[in-house]
């Protein structure tokens, strides 16, 4: 993985989190519309590029199915992280033991993100990943702050948290180069799980983010220089 793809992965979910010690007041607005742009910008890359990709494929047939798993799968992982994925913040009046719900699942679903880059893939791809790890980073710190850790435990969980794309890609691509099989195998599956995954995130985000679904002028506005980036990057790549 270039050195500039590591950086952005895993300076985004780091510093998204390390950014729970600078605010000194309630950030909600900003954080919605963030979480706005992000859901936009996932939702339009997984349609432009990701499922077409996807489906390319000789198993194109079967892709579907594991881009059911992967919707249905984050629902289960949803189950112990609370929406963590998606920047929402629970309050937990009873926060005392650490949450190991949150941090396994969270950690498990960033490994899963990571692992179809061993392929060369699509920057958009990466900056996807990243932009919406910045909210989810703040949440989960918010989380940990709620549960008394002391600072140092909070950053070293963070950066946890922030190695597990980078790590998936790691991982992945030790499997492509050595005996388990070739990466050409498994790509589009795993694909598909991840598109599954970034469907739910990222129309949760438009939805649940919104009082009584209704999107109003600065959302919308976030919305569509989401899927305008996107849409950008997605003719600009064409061209050439």
């Amino acid at each position: 993985m270039e050195l500039w793809k590591f950086s952005i992965l895993f300076f985004s979910a780091a510093l998204g989190g390390l950014a729970i010690f600078l605010v000194k007041n309630d950030k909600s607005q900003l954080l919605k519309l963030i979480l706005s742009f992000s859901g936009a910008y996932l939702f339009a890359i997984t349609v432009l590029h990701l499922i077409p990709d996807a489906y390319s494929g000789t198993d194109g047939h079967e892709i579907g199915i594991y881009i059911l798993v992967g919707f249905l799968l984050q629902i289960f992982l949803e189950q112990f992280s609370e929406g963590v994925e998606h920047g929402h913040i629970h309050k937990h009046h009873h926060a005392q033991a650490f949450p190991y719900g949150i941090m396994i699942s969270l950690c498990l679903h960033a490994f899963l993100e990571g692992m179809p880059l061993a392929k060369d893939h699509h920057n958009e791809f990466i900056f996807g990943i990243a932009l919406h790890h910045i909210p989810a980073a703040f949440a989960l710190a918010s989380i940990l702050v709620q549960n008394h850790l002391k600072k140092g435990s909070i950053v070293f969980y963070l950066i946890l948290f922030a190695m597990m794309a980078p790590l998936g890609y790691w991982v992945s691509l030790g499997l492509s180069n050595g005996t388990i099989g070739s990466v050409e195998a498994y790509f589009n599956k795993i694909m598909g799980i991840v598109i599954g995954i970034f469907l739910h995130i990222s129309t949760t985000i438009l939805f649940e983010s919104s009082a009584d679904h209704k999107i109003n002028k600065r959302k919308m506005l976030a919305v569509l220089l989401g899927i305008g980036i996107a849409l950008i990057g997605f003719y600009a790549g064409h061209s050439h």
